[in-house]
């Protein structure tokens, strides 16, 4: 039987990567309750560039509202676009 000892600095790691993913976690549920979003949430959301953000604006593919300078997306319109495109 093999004996592996975990260190103070193991722990630390640990505990920094939980912390990374539950922050993530939690940013992507804020996200998704949201029915409006930015541009930058919607970036992370499609992990995708901004051209091609642009471009699914363009052709029509989503749906967008521009108030003041800033563009908002509809969220319920973006989860229906991406469970629709579900393989």
């Amino acid at each position: 039987m093999s004996v592996e000892i975990l260190t103070r600095h193991d722990l630390m790691s640990f505990k920094e990567e939980l912390i990374s993913e539950l922050k993530q976690i939690i940013s992507k549920e804020q996200i998704e309750q949201k029915e409006w979003l930015k541009t930058n949430e919607v970036l992370r959301m499609l992990k995708v560039s901004p051209g091609t953000l642009q471009t699914l604006r363009v052709n029509g593919t989503l749906k967008y509202t521009k108030l003041g300078g800033i563009i908002y997306y509809d969220n319920e319109h973006i989860q229906a676009l991406l469970n629709k495109e579900k393989k």
